[in-house]
């Protein structure tokens, strides 16, 4: 498996794509990687790897959010689907929970970003390290991963 974390930072060089990268603190969730960021919750990406049925996607929620698993299911016409184990997420992405990147397209996954997403200028995102954020441009991401743009995100609940 090759470094994702090299890969990501070598497409956005081959294609030109400006991009701003800060190294911090180990971050293991939204609210972490969005106060060190000091960027809002809804311009993170958060990257999830789910297994549903026979294959594996990746879904980009903004970080504020939670995936709506009706939408996600009546979209993908399934009937169910679950998070990739810790295992898995290793074995395919090559990083580690909390470090999942929003580029399904280098590891050849089908990438679905959720809608509100798109809204954001900017989106921020971890590049399958704790230690690493890396800011680019939501247009420049939508042309560079082409993920398929849907509705399947909720409103967090409250603790």
């Amino acid at each position: 498996m090759v470094n994702p974390y090299k890969k990501i930072i070598n497409l956005l060089k081959e294609n030109n794509i400006f991009y701003k990268e800060t190294k911090h603190k180990p971050v293991y969730t939204s609210e972490q990687a969005s106060k060190t960021r000091g960027i809002s919750m809804n311009q993170g990406a958060k990257s999830l790897l789910l297994k549903c049925e026979n294959n594996f996607v990746l879904v980009v929620l903004p970080g504020n959010r939670r995936l709506d698993s009706k939408k996600l299911k009546n979209i993908l016409k399934i009937k169910k689907f679950r998070f990739a184990s810790s295992e898995e997420v290793k074995n395919k992405m090559g990083c580690d929970v909390g470090a999942c990147y929003p580029f399904g397209n280098i590891i050849g996954l089908q990438t679905y970003a959720d809608n509100l997403l798109s809204k954001n200028d900017i989106i921020s995102f971890s590049p399958g390290l704790h230690t690493h954020s890396i800011e680019i441009k939501w247009h420049d991401f939508y042309l560079l991963i082409k993920p398929n743009i849907i509705d399947i995100s909720e409103k967090r609940k409250e603790a």
